[in-house]
């Protein structure tokens, strides 16, 4: 069967989207889209999956015809993963991974987690190392863990609602799980530590076909019932993809959203600080990536609250006054990730204004872009992927700071994740364009007096 749209099911942290991909331009060419809820319900936070599934569910009944899709497939957020009974049910809600479980809890897991240079997954904060969840809810809740019969990674189980087929996939296991060996391309020490070896789902590729639908589904949706569904994989890999498929190394991709993600395409393992939010990621083609991150959309967001994008006339005003007045932003916005843990953020020299909160807040996270990238080669040429691409602020100050040459893929560009998703489908890289960035003058003193600020110490945690 030729494939020439796919559906691509879409799961960020802070939304969900069902998106039809256009396979030979990789265009969207139609999308639906809802806030991806989390319930407070016991017993812990979760993730609305009811909701979720049966907006997935019209979305493919809806585009059904119009436009029309001959495959599907997944892209989801990392640090989440189903837990299934023998009915194929859930046994325990799927966890937020944002929810932070008793000291003695996590203090039990941190003597229990492989060292670094074994899965070269960081300790993070809450539940961002899935080995971290499911050594809370085997421990916190016994009884319901108890009648667990499966482990699949979160792009996986939506494969599994829609084929019945149980999987894992390298990309969502090597996304700073504690559980996956990047180098070694398989399980590490933890699942036997934690006695869960026997529950993991065998581990797919995101390229395989994992079946049809399911015949309730094709009865539901009204899709044929040989509709096939590809094995899925993380969002930040998903944006990752199209680039691989067309470029050779050494080059970086910041994929941009709740999260930054900093990938150096040909950097090297060994010089990765674990202490600064540094991983290794897994690429689509099992192929380790070393990674630095930071929750830069989100500490956007907390800095820039109601505000609206400047216009061109006020940006520039506004960023001389923010350059002469030294109006710095401090790491962290966000607790929890990022190259400077345990910092507490802080102005200084408050934002007179919307304009200037707002340029302040795009230099800011350029810095802290540019700090990532620096700890995963800063390779000669920088793509810049998703919402922080229109940032005309951010793309030249870290053109600036980088000295790279900082590429923003074009506005008529396909997305990247919905694009690298599309992508097990079809294997078509379209070509996409780029505009080079014009690096942004007279950022040097501004640039040198942050850095010296967070590098010398302040206020912590």
């Amino acid at each position: 069967m030729t494939i020439r749209n796919v559906a691509v099911i879409d799961i960020g942290k802070t939304h969900a989207k069902l998106i039809v991909v256009d396979g030979e331009s990789g265009e969207e060419v139609a999308s639906r889209k809802m806030a991806n809820r989390v319930l407070s319900a016991p017993p812990y936070p979760h993730y609305d999956i009811e909701t979720l599934w049966n907006f997935i569910i019209e979305g493919l009944a809806e585009f059904r015809e119009q436009p029309g899709y001959q495959a599907i497939s997944i892209t989801t957020h990392g640090a989440s993963a189903a837990l299934l009974n023998a009915r194929g049910e859930l046994a325990l809600p799927v966890l937020d991974y944002e929810h932070s479980y008793p000291d003695d809890i996590q203090k039990a897991y941190a003597a229990l987690r492989p060292p670094f240079g074994e899965t070269f997954s960081p300790a993070l904060p809450m539940g961002l190392n899935i080995g971290a969840q499911l050594h809370y809810q085997k421990t916190a809740f016994p009884d319901a863990f108890a009648d667990v019969t499966d482990i699949l990674t979160y792009p996986q189980y939506w494969a599994y609602r829609l084929t019945g087929v149980k999987a894992n996939e390298a990309t969502s296991l090597g996304c700073h799980t504690d559980l996956w060996q990047p180098g070694k391309a398989t399980f590490s020490s933890l699942p036997e530590t934690l006695g869960i070896a026997g529950l993991l789902a065998p581990v797919r590729s995101a390229f395989d076909t994992l079946g049809p639908v399911l015949p309730e589904i094709a009865s539901r949706t009204g899709i044929d019932g040989d509709m096939p569904v590809y094995c899925g994989l993380h969002d930040s890999n998903a944006s990752l993809l199209p680039h691989l498929m067309v470029r050779k190394g050494p080059f970086s991709v910041v994929s941009t959203g709740t999260w930054v993600i900093c990938f150096g395409v040909g950097a090297r393992l060994e010089t990765l600080d674990p202490a600064r939010d540094t991983l290794v990621n897994v690429d689509a083609f099992g192929k380790p990536v070393p990674s630095s991150r930071f929750m830069g959309g989100r500490e956007f967001e907390i800095l820039t609250a109601g505000i609206a994008t400047p216009s061109e006339a006020e940006l520039g005003a506004a960023l001389e006054r923010v350059l002469a007045g030294d109006i710095l932003y401090l790491p962290n916005a966000a607790d929890g990730s990022g190259p400077y843990p345990g910092k507490k953020g802080y102005w200084l020299n408050e934002p007179q204004g919307e304009a200037e909160r707002y340029v302040a807040a795009s230099l800011y996270a350029a810095m802290m872009t540019a700090t990532c990238l620096s700890l995963v080669g800063n390779a000669q040429t920088t793509i810049v992927e998703g919402p922080f691409g229109r940032n005309r602020i951010y793309t030249q100050s870290l053109a600036a700071i980088t000295g790279s040459n900082v590429l923003v893929t074009d506005s008529n560009s396909p997305s990247g994740t919905a694009l690298g998703a599309a992508l097990l489908a079809t294997r078509n890289a379209p070509r996409q364009s780029y505009h080079a960035v014009e690096a942004l003058h007279g950022l040097s003193g501004y640039y040198d007096a942050w850095r010296k600020l967070v590098e010398t110490g302040y206020a912590t945690t």
